[in-house]
């Protein structure tokens, strides 16, 4: 069961916001009314997704979406009453999952949120990709690199450096990367280690 949080100063609409969510078999975490306070309780919260309005008294729910992306990220569908382009521009730049013009229509809130999680899962999962590649990128680069400086400094080929670092690679239960920062460390002299 996904647990949302629920953050509006507007009382009748949070109201409506959790009675519809419950009907739609949505558990509620938490609420709260303060876009000062919505960091902090989106820690706190333990929750799946936000629904946030964009207009809060105290603090704007776009910059508050903001640093709760940043803080914390999870899924977000700010409900507002504005439908111009700036304020859509704002959320999609907040990282704003999903959008909702009031006034709140039980029938839009569930594909709203399915929508949510669903680009916040594709995303999320871009970035861890994309962390992957680069690390990929770092070690190879690493790698080739360690293997150049054996080369050069041991009249290597280049089949016979990478044939040593995977070796020692294996003797030493360490993967490929942390065998060339070894040797990059070293100056690329690992002397009976690498042999």
């Amino acid at each position: 069961m996904i647990r949302v949080l629920v953050i509006d100063d507007h009382e009748p609409s949070r109201r409506l916001a959790i009675q519809t969510l419950r009907l739609g078999g949505y558990e509620i975490a938490a609420e709260g009314s303060s876009g000062k306070a919505a960091p902090a309780l989106a820690l706190v919260a333990a929750a799946d997704l936000l629904v946030m309005a964009a207009g809060l008294a105290d603090r704007d729910g776009i910059a508050a979406a903001r640093d709760i992306m940043q803080a914390s990220p999870l899924p977000i569908v700010l409900i507002t009453s504005h439908a111009d382009p700036s304020t859509v521009k704002r959320a999609t730049e907040a990282g704003v999952m999903s959008y909702l013009v009031k006034p709140l229509r039980a029938a839009e809130l569930a594909p709203a949120i399915e929508l949510a999680v669903g680009r916040f899962r594709d995303v999320t999962s871009l970035h861890e990709e994309i962390a992957a590649l680069k690390l990929t990128l770092e070690e190879r680069k690493l790698i080739e690199r360690a293997k150049g400086m054996l080369m050069e400094q041991r009249h290597l080929s280049e089949e016979r450096a990478y044939s040593l670092m995977k070796k020692a690679s294996m003797n030493m239960r360490k993967p490929m990367a942390d065998i060339a920062q070894a040797i990059l460390l070293a100056g690329g002299l690992l002397g009976d280690s690498i042999r």
